[in-house]
């Protein structure tokens, strides 16, 4: 069994290998980056839902912080999802400069606020939710995105 921290933090690193690997694509071409691009943005937002719809719920509702860490978090997932949108239609548009401009943009963004989750919100979360965090590692492992 893994942490709520542990299992994050894994998702993190999965959705990184994702990013490099499109970066890696959309240097040859921004067609061949299109698919690994959109696989990014869908790991990512799964990523986003399981703290958003589970995580985050369960911490706010043991702690009663809901204007604190996880409202940033929030307003900095809309952030980088206006970023990877953006990606995506600067694929369609062909426009290297552009994609590589958002990218550059999303790496220091998606550094930042995994550091910020990582050393922490998930070590917060994981001492006030320490009993459950089997049943929400599960919540968020089973979890389909809408």
């Amino acid at each position: 069994m893994s942490t709520i921290k542990e299992y994050l933090t894994a998702d993190h690193a999965r959705c990184d290998e994702l990013f490099a690997s499109m970066e890696e694509k959309a240097a040859k071409s921004l067609a061949s980056a299109k698919e690994t691009c959109q696989e990014f943005v869908d790991a990512t937002e799964r990523h986003f839902q399981m703290e958003e719809r589970v995580m985050f719920l369960e911490f706010e509702t043991k702690t009663g912080m809901t204007q604190g860490p996880t409202a940033m978090m929030r307003h900095e997932h809309l952030q980088m999802r206006s970023l990877m949108k953006q990606m995506l239609e600067a694929i369609e548009a062909d426009n290297k400069d552009k994609f590589f401009g958002l990218t550059e943009t999303l790496m220091i963004l998606m550094q930042q606020h995994n550091m910020k989750e990582e050393q922490m919100l998930y070590t917060m979360a994981q001492q006030h939710l320490s009993a459950d965090s089997q049943r929400i590692v599960e919540m968020m492992d089973s979890m389909i995105v809408e």
